[in-house]
């Protein structure tokens, strides 16, 4: 099977099913070529004729260049999310910054995405003088996530799940918060593990 040349400047191929496209893809923008890739990483594709040989043709990504961040699975779903603040993105990236920072001292977030759809789960009791409104006692989500990690002497791209966990919403003192960075779980794990970590959080 032909390949494209690798070239010097840490590009890498990759081959897409169906055989018919072969990515192109920016080594300098990912870590494990076997991880997460954005978007952006992407140089094109080359294009695999019916014999299995590449044409010649190259489709360059109009998107290719620096990542960026992107919370629109977080900020676009229409959930209630006033828990986490003015800007919930904000909010996110910051408590992921400081955890990469406490992990690895330098640590730095290039860039963060929310992956797909968070999970939701939210608590309350209802108002005795009516009982068709809800007061909301606690709240938490599990995010997935990809971020790009710039430490001291390396760049990572790093996934899993950011769970953050609120009890004593109703409290006129304040909240008790908590969080929990999980790397390399998927969401429907997370989403079990957020059942039990938002009703043993202490408010």
């Amino acid at each position: 099977m032909t390949t494209p040349p690798e070239p010097a400047d840490g590009t890498t191929a990759r081959r897409e099913p169906p055989a018919e496209l072969v990515a192109e893809i920016d080594g300098t923008l990912i870590g494990d070529p076997d991880g997460y890739v954005p978007g952006e990483a992407v140089r094109g594709v080359w294009r695999v004729g019916a014999d299995g040989r590449l044409t010649g043709e190259f489709e360059p990504n109009p998107r290719y260049g620096t990542v960026q961040d992107d919370f629109t699975a977080l900020t676009d779903g229409g959930h209630w999310l006033d828990w986490l603040g003015d800007d919930p993105a904000a909010a996110l990236r910051q408590s992921v910054a400081e955890i990469l920072d406490e992990q690895v001292p330098g640590a730095a977030v290039r860039w963060m995405r929310i992956t797909e759809e968070p999970r939701y789960l939210t608590a309350g009791r209802r108002r005795p003088e009516d009982p068709d409104r809800i007061v909301v006692t606690r709240a938490a989500l599990a995010a997935p996530f990809a971020v790009g990690v710039d430490s001291p002497d390396r760049f990572d791209v790093l996934w899993g799940v950011h769970s953050i966990a609120v009890a004593g919403l109703d409290r006129p003192d304040g909240a008790t918060s908590r969080v929990w960075f999980d790397l390399w779980t998927d969401a429907d794990t997370a989403e079990e593990q957020l059942r039990e970590r938002i009703t043993t959080l202490d408010p």
